[in-house]
């Protein structure tokens, strides 16, 4: 059976959720290496007895802002990185997706039998709270997903025309 990592429409969304991430990173950056030189600058002015209103605060801002960018950045590329290579050693399975309470959403693999009180579906729990991202998935209900665990408790998963991967963790009942 095929691995994941090798089917067409993981690599494309791998090398999107990548992009993403690096835009990120890059991003925050420059918004921290804008705000130092600005810091730069707004010790320079003042130094020459000019004053600027609210500089102080847009160089807080900006390296504030650009560290947290850095920070998601990072983590997002991390999580690329390590779904690229789970999904390099497993097979996408087919299955129903079930929408199966408050942010917890069910997996049921081909061949669930839901009457047979030996097998429970796979329940999972957005890793991303993004509104898009948890309206997206909730109007996969009832449809058909592929879904692979990417270790630990942590599963990818995504369906036939959705151009992105949905991370998601098991949860408890």
């Amino acid at each position: 059976m095929l691995p994941a990592g090798d089917h067409p429409h993981t690599r494309t969304a791998l090398a999107a959720h990548q992009a993403g991430a690096l835009r990120w990173l890059g991003g925050g950056a420059i918004a921290v290496v804008l705000g130092v030189l600005l810091g730069v600058a707004a010790v320079a002015l003042a130094g020459s007895g000019r004053r600027v209103p609210l500089l102080g605060i847009v160089v807080v801002v900006l390296v504030l802002l650009g560290a947290a960018g850095v920070v998601a950045g990072a983590g997002a590329l991390l999580r690329t990185y390590r779904w690229r290579r789970a999904l390099a050693g497993t097979p996408w399975r087919r299955g129903r997706l079930r929408i199966a309470g408050p942010a917890v959403i069910a997996f049921e693999p081909e061949g669930f039998d839901e009457l047979d009180p030996d097998q429970e579906p796979v329940r999972l729990q957005l890793l991303s709270t993004a509104v898009w991202r948890t309206r997206t998935v909730q109007g996969l209900n009832g449809a058909e997903v592929w879904a692979a665990p990417v270790g630990g408790p942590q599963w990818v998963l995504t369906a036939d025309g959705l151009p992105t991967l949905f991370g998601a963790r098991m949860v408890r009942r």
